[in-house]
Protein backbone atom coordinates (compact mmCIF):
# COMPACT_ATOMS: atom_id res chain seq x y z
CA UNK A 1 0.00 0.00 0.00
CA UNK A 2 2.87 2.38 0.75
CA UNK A 3 4.34 2.13 -2.74
CA UNK A 4 0.90 2.52 -4.32
CA UNK A 5 0.33 5.71 -2.32
CA UNK A 6 3.79 6.98 -3.30
CA UNK A 7 3.09 6.18 -6.96
CA UNK A 8 -0.23 8.03 -6.77
CA UNK A 9 1.44 11.10 -5.27
CA UNK A 10 4.19 11.04 -7.93
CA UNK A 11 1.55 10.75 -10.68
CA UNK A 12 -0.37 13.68 -9.16
CA UNK A 13 2.76 15.85 -9.02
CA UNK A 14 4.31 14.95 -12.37
CA UNK A 15 1.32 14.17 -14.61
CA UNK A 16 -2.24 15.02 -13.50
CA UNK A 17 -3.06 17.55 -12.18
CA UNK A 18 0.67 18.19 -11.87
CA UNK A 19 3.44 19.50 -14.09
CA UNK A 20 2.57 17.81 -17.42
CA UNK A 21 -1.09 18.84 -17.22
CA UNK A 22 -0.19 22.37 -16.15
CA UNK A 23 2.19 22.83 -19.08
CA UNK A 24 -0.41 21.43 -21.51
CA UNK A 25 -3.18 23.69 -20.18
CA UNK A 26 -0.82 26.71 -20.24
CA UNK A 27 -0.01 26.15 -23.93
CA UNK A 28 -3.72 25.65 -24.68
CA UNK A 29 -4.65 28.88 -22.92
CA UNK A 30 -1.94 30.70 -24.87
CA UNK A 31 -3.62 29.45 -28.06
CA UNK A 32 -7.07 30.57 -26.85
CA UNK A 33 -5.68 33.96 -25.91
CA UNK A 34 -3.94 34.43 -29.26
CA UNK A 35 -6.94 33.27 -31.30
CA UNK A 36 -9.46 35.41 -29.42
CA UNK A 37 -7.18 38.45 -29.40
CA UNK A 38 -6.59 38.06 -33.15
CA UNK A 39 -10.31 37.80 -33.90
CA UNK A 40 -10.98 40.98 -31.91
CA UNK A 41 -8.45 42.71 -34.18
CA UNK A 42 -9.88 41.10 -37.34
CA UNK A 43 -6.87 38.81 -37.79
CA UNK A 44 -6.57 35.01 -38.01
CA UNK A 45 -4.15 34.10 -35.26
CA UNK A 46 -2.54 30.61 -35.32
CA UNK A 47 -4.09 28.48 -38.10
CA UNK A 48 -1.49 26.08 -39.49
CA UNK A 49 0.07 23.85 -36.81
CA UNK A 50 -2.52 21.35 -35.59
CA UNK A 51 -6.33 21.66 -35.88
CA UNK A 52 -7.13 25.39 -36.04
CA UNK A 53 -3.50 26.06 -35.05
CA UNK A 54 -3.93 24.59 -31.55
CA UNK A 55 -0.40 23.12 -31.60
CA UNK A 56 1.27 26.41 -32.53
CA UNK A 57 2.29 27.27 -28.92
CA UNK A 58 3.94 23.85 -28.58
CA UNK A 59 5.70 24.31 -31.94
CA UNK A 60 6.96 27.74 -30.83
CA UNK A 61 8.29 26.24 -27.58
CA UNK A 62 10.10 23.42 -29.40
CA UNK A 63 11.52 25.88 -31.94
CA UNK A 64 12.94 28.12 -29.21
CA UNK A 65 14.40 25.14 -27.33
CA UNK A 66 16.20 24.10 -30.53
CA UNK A 67 17.60 27.56 -31.32
CA UNK A 68 21.11 28.70 -30.42
CA UNK A 69 21.39 29.99 -26.86
CA UNK A 70 23.51 33.15 -27.07
CA UNK A 71 25.02 34.84 -24.03
CA UNK A 72 26.49 38.32 -24.62
CA UNK A 73 29.96 38.78 -23.12
CA UNK A 74 28.97 41.60 -20.76
CA UNK A 75 26.04 39.90 -19.01
CA UNK A 76 26.13 38.86 -15.37
CA UNK A 77 26.14 35.14 -16.13
CA UNK A 78 24.90 33.93 -12.76
CA UNK A 79 21.83 36.17 -12.83
CA UNK A 80 21.32 35.75 -16.57
CA UNK A 81 21.22 31.95 -16.29
CA UNK A 82 19.26 31.79 -13.03
CA UNK A 83 16.34 34.06 -13.99
CA UNK A 84 14.65 31.75 -16.57
CA UNK A 85 14.98 28.70 -14.28
CA UNK A 86 13.69 30.59 -11.24
CA UNK A 87 10.76 32.01 -13.20
CA UNK A 88 9.65 28.54 -14.32
CA UNK A 89 10.20 27.09 -10.84
CA UNK A 90 8.15 29.77 -9.12
CA UNK A 91 5.33 29.47 -11.66
CA UNK A 92 5.07 25.70 -11.19
CA UNK A 93 5.26 26.07 -7.40
CA UNK A 94 2.39 28.56 -7.40
CA UNK A 95 0.18 26.25 -9.47
CA UNK A 96 0.43 23.53 -6.82
CA UNK A 97 -1.41 25.89 -4.44
CA UNK A 98 -4.43 26.35 -6.74
CA UNK A 99 -7.35 23.87 -6.56
CA UNK A 100 -7.74 22.31 -10.01
CA UNK A 101 -9.71 19.06 -9.80
CA UNK A 102 -11.55 19.71 -6.55
CA UNK A 103 -11.81 22.08 -3.59
CA UNK A 104 -8.41 20.96 -2.27
CA UNK A 105 -5.13 21.84 -4.00
CA UNK A 106 -2.14 19.52 -4.24
CA UNK A 107 -0.44 21.65 -1.57
CA UNK A 108 -2.56 23.44 1.03
CA UNK A 109 -1.90 25.02 4.40
CA UNK A 110 -3.23 27.95 6.39
CA UNK A 111 -1.55 31.02 4.97
CA UNK A 112 -0.86 29.64 1.48
CA UNK A 113 -2.59 32.72 0.02
CA UNK A 114 0.15 34.90 1.54
CA UNK A 115 2.76 32.54 0.08
CA UNK A 116 1.04 32.88 -3.31
CA UNK A 117 1.23 36.68 -3.09
CA UNK A 118 4.94 36.37 -2.24
CA UNK A 119 5.54 34.17 -5.31
CA UNK A 120 3.75 36.65 -7.58
CA UNK A 121 5.88 39.48 -6.17
CA UNK A 122 9.05 37.40 -6.61
CA UNK A 123 8.23 36.89 -10.31
CA UNK A 124 8.14 40.68 -10.76
CA UNK A 125 11.50 40.97 -8.96
CA UNK A 126 12.99 38.35 -11.31
CA UNK A 127 11.88 40.43 -14.30
CA UNK A 128 13.88 43.34 -12.88
CA UNK A 129 16.91 41.10 -12.23
CA UNK A 130 16.69 39.69 -15.76
CA UNK A 131 16.94 43.18 -17.24
CA UNK A 132 19.61 44.34 -14.80
CA UNK A 133 21.77 41.25 -15.30
CA UNK A 134 21.64 41.62 -19.09
CA UNK A 135 23.64 44.89 -18.88
CA UNK A 136 21.93 46.06 -22.04
CA UNK A 137 20.47 49.57 -22.26
CA UNK A 138 17.04 48.42 -23.42
CA UNK A 139 17.03 45.50 -20.97
CA UNK A 140 17.98 47.73 -18.05
CA UNK A 141 15.24 50.22 -18.88
CA UNK A 142 12.75 47.34 -19.17
CA UNK A 143 13.86 45.92 -15.84
CA UNK A 144 13.54 49.29 -14.14
CA UNK A 145 10.08 49.70 -15.63
CA UNK A 146 9.10 46.24 -14.34
CA UNK A 147 10.26 47.16 -10.82
CA UNK A 148 8.56 50.56 -10.89
CA UNK A 149 5.34 49.12 -12.31
CA UNK A 150 5.20 46.53 -9.53
CA UNK A 151 5.13 49.41 -7.01
CA UNK A 152 1.85 50.46 -8.60
CA UNK A 153 -0.14 47.22 -8.78
CA UNK A 154 1.29 44.98 -6.03
CA UNK A 155 -0.45 46.69 -3.09
CA UNK A 156 -3.99 46.90 -4.57
CA UNK A 157 -3.64 43.35 -5.89
CA UNK A 158 -2.59 41.96 -2.50
CA UNK A 159 -5.34 43.85 -0.67
CA UNK A 160 -7.98 42.66 -3.15
CA UNK A 161 -6.79 39.04 -2.94
CA UNK A 162 -7.21 39.20 0.84
CA UNK A 163 -10.86 40.30 0.45
CA UNK A 164 -12.21 36.76 -0.15
CA UNK A 165 -10.04 35.54 2.74
CA UNK A 166 -11.83 37.96 5.07
CA UNK A 167 -15.18 36.66 3.86
CA UNK A 168 -14.22 33.01 4.33
CA UNK A 169 -12.29 33.59 7.55
CA UNK A 170 -9.21 31.81 6.23
CA UNK A 171 -5.93 32.57 4.45
CA UNK A 172 -5.97 29.19 2.71
CA UNK A 173 -6.98 29.21 -0.98
CA UNK A 174 -8.49 25.72 -0.66
CA UNK A 175 -10.47 26.73 2.44
CA UNK A 176 -11.85 29.77 0.58
CA UNK A 177 -13.02 27.48 -2.26
CA UNK A 178 -14.60 25.08 0.25
CA UNK A 179 -16.40 27.97 1.93
CA UNK A 180 -17.84 29.14 -1.39
CA UNK A 181 -19.03 25.62 -2.24
CA UNK A 182 -20.64 25.03 1.17
CA UNK A 183 -24.38 25.36 1.72
CA UNK A 184 -23.92 28.64 3.57
CA UNK A 185 -21.37 30.06 1.14
CA UNK A 186 -21.59 31.83 -2.25
CA UNK A 187 -19.22 33.09 -4.87
CA UNK A 188 -17.38 36.04 -3.39
CA UNK A 189 -17.75 38.08 -6.59
CA UNK A 190 -21.41 38.59 -5.66
CA UNK A 191 -20.47 40.60 -2.58
CA UNK A 192 -17.15 41.96 -3.81
CA UNK A 193 -17.27 42.82 -7.54
CA UNK A 194 -14.96 45.78 -6.87
CA UNK A 195 -12.20 43.50 -5.60
CA UNK A 196 -12.66 41.26 -8.66
CA UNK A 197 -12.21 44.23 -11.01
CA UNK A 198 -9.09 45.43 -9.19
CA UNK A 199 -7.53 41.95 -9.31
CA UNK A 200 -8.19 41.69 -13.06
CA UNK A 201 -6.48 45.06 -13.68
CA UNK A 202 -3.57 44.12 -11.42
CA UNK A 203 -3.03 40.81 -13.21
CA UNK A 204 -2.95 42.60 -16.55
CA UNK A 205 0.04 44.50 -15.15
CA UNK A 206 1.58 41.39 -13.58
CA UNK A 207 1.38 39.54 -16.91
CA UNK A 208 2.83 42.61 -18.70
CA UNK A 209 -0.10 42.77 -21.08
CA UNK A 210 -1.50 45.78 -22.90
CA UNK A 211 -2.14 48.42 -21.58
CA UNK A 212 0.59 47.52 -19.05
CA UNK A 213 3.18 45.94 -21.35
CA UNK A 214 5.49 48.83 -20.40
CA UNK A 215 8.49 46.66 -19.33
CA UNK A 216 8.74 45.03 -22.78
CA UNK A 217 7.28 47.69 -25.08
CA UNK A 218 8.55 46.57 -28.49
CA UNK A 219 7.94 49.96 -30.13
CA UNK A 220 10.11 51.69 -27.52
CA UNK A 221 12.72 49.34 -26.04
CA UNK A 222 12.85 46.33 -28.44
CA UNK A 223 11.72 43.56 -26.04
CA UNK A 224 12.52 45.31 -22.77
CA UNK A 225 14.07 43.16 -20.07
CA UNK A 226 13.86 40.08 -22.35
CA UNK A 227 15.92 41.64 -25.17
CA UNK A 228 19.12 39.62 -24.63
CA UNK A 229 17.45 36.27 -23.89
CA UNK A 230 17.33 33.68 -26.66
CA UNK A 231 17.09 29.93 -27.26
CA UNK A 232 16.40 27.77 -24.23
CA UNK A 233 16.37 30.70 -21.82
CA UNK A 234 13.73 32.57 -23.80
CA UNK A 235 11.72 29.34 -24.13
CA UNK A 236 11.67 28.91 -20.35
CA UNK A 237 10.67 32.55 -19.85
CA UNK A 238 7.82 32.26 -22.37
CA UNK A 239 6.63 29.01 -20.77
CA UNK A 240 6.79 30.61 -17.31
CA UNK A 241 4.56 33.48 -18.48
CA UNK A 242 2.13 31.00 -20.06
CA UNK A 243 1.98 29.23 -16.69
CA UNK A 244 1.52 32.59 -14.99
CA UNK A 245 -1.59 33.12 -17.13
CA UNK A 246 -2.95 29.88 -15.64
CA UNK A 247 -1.96 31.11 -12.17
CA UNK A 248 -3.81 34.41 -12.69
CA UNK A 249 -6.96 32.84 -14.13
CA UNK A 250 -6.90 29.96 -11.63
CA UNK A 251 -6.42 32.23 -8.64
CA UNK A 252 -9.21 34.58 -9.72
CA UNK A 253 -11.48 31.57 -10.32
CA UNK A 254 -10.62 30.10 -6.92
CA UNK A 255 -11.03 33.29 -4.88
CA UNK A 256 -13.96 34.92 -6.68
CA UNK A 257 -15.78 32.29 -8.78
CA UNK A 258 -15.90 29.25 -6.51
CA UNK A 259 -12.91 27.42 -8.04
CA UNK A 260 -13.43 23.92 -9.46
CA UNK A 261 -16.90 23.61 -7.91
CA UNK A 262 -20.30 24.49 -9.28
CA UNK A 263 -24.04 24.24 -8.80
CA UNK A 264 -24.31 21.04 -10.86
CA UNK A 265 -22.66 18.31 -8.72
CA UNK A 266 -22.18 15.61 -11.39
CA UNK A 267 -19.95 17.85 -13.53
CA UNK A 268 -16.28 17.07 -12.64
CA UNK A 269 -14.25 19.74 -10.91
CA UNK A 270 -11.73 19.94 -13.75
CA UNK A 271 -14.54 20.97 -16.13
CA UNK A 272 -15.58 23.81 -13.82
CA UNK A 273 -11.92 24.84 -13.49
CA UNK A 274 -11.42 25.01 -17.26
CA UNK A 275 -14.70 26.85 -17.88
CA UNK A 276 -14.07 29.48 -15.21
CA UNK A 277 -10.41 30.03 -16.04
CA UNK A 278 -11.21 30.29 -19.75
CA UNK A 279 -13.72 32.99 -18.88
CA UNK A 280 -10.97 34.93 -17.10
CA UNK A 281 -8.52 34.37 -20.00
CA UNK A 282 -11.08 35.73 -22.49
CA UNK A 283 -11.75 38.73 -20.24
CA UNK A 284 -8.02 39.51 -20.06
CA UNK A 285 -7.69 39.15 -23.84
CA UNK A 286 -10.69 41.43 -24.39
CA UNK A 287 -9.22 44.15 -22.16
CA UNK A 288 -5.87 43.78 -23.92
CA UNK A 289 -7.56 44.49 -27.25
CA UNK A 290 -9.52 47.50 -26.00
CA UNK A 291 -6.71 49.74 -24.71
CA UNK A 292 -3.46 51.29 -25.85
CA UNK A 293 -0.27 51.24 -23.79
CA UNK A 294 -0.02 53.56 -20.81
CA UNK A 295 3.11 55.47 -19.89
CA UNK A 296 4.88 54.24 -16.77
CA UNK A 297 4.01 57.44 -14.87
CA UNK A 298 0.35 57.07 -15.86
CA UNK A 299 0.32 53.47 -14.67
CA UNK A 300 1.95 54.07 -11.28
CA UNK A 301 0.17 57.36 -10.64
CA UNK A 302 -3.20 55.93 -11.62
CA UNK A 303 -2.68 52.88 -9.43
CA UNK A 304 -1.89 54.93 -6.33
CA UNK A 305 -4.57 57.50 -7.09
CA UNK A 306 -7.41 55.08 -7.86
CA UNK A 307 -6.63 51.39 -7.30
CA UNK A 308 -5.13 51.66 -3.80
CA UNK A 309 -8.04 53.72 -2.35
CA UNK A 310 -10.58 51.43 -4.06
CA UNK A 311 -8.82 48.32 -2.72
CA UNK A 312 -8.96 49.72 0.82
CA UNK A 313 -12.59 50.73 0.27
CA UNK A 314 -13.60 47.17 -0.67
CA UNK A 315 -12.01 45.85 2.54
CA UNK A 316 -13.91 48.43 4.62
CA UNK A 317 -17.14 47.61 2.78
CA UNK A 318 -16.66 43.90 3.44
CA UNK A 319 -16.07 44.50 7.15
CA UNK A 320 -19.34 46.49 7.30
CA UNK A 321 -21.33 43.92 5.30
CA UNK A 322 -20.09 40.94 7.28
CA UNK A 323 -20.92 42.37 10.70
Amino acid sequence: MAWELAAYHMFSILVYPGIAFMVAIALFYQWVDRRFFARLQNRYGPIYTGPAGVLQPLADLIKLLAKEDIEPEAVDRQIFRAVPIMLLTLALTALFLIPITGPSALVRFEGDLIFMIFIISAIAILAFLGGWGSTNMFSTIGGMRAALQSLGYEIPMAVSLVGPAIMAGSLSISRIVEWQSSTSGYWTILLNPLGFGIVIIAFLAELERIPFDIPEAETEIVAGWQTEFSGRKLALIRLAFDLELVIASGLVAALYLGGPTGPIPFIPGIVWFILKTLLVVLLLANLRALFARFRIDQMVGGSWRYLVPLAILQIVALEILLR
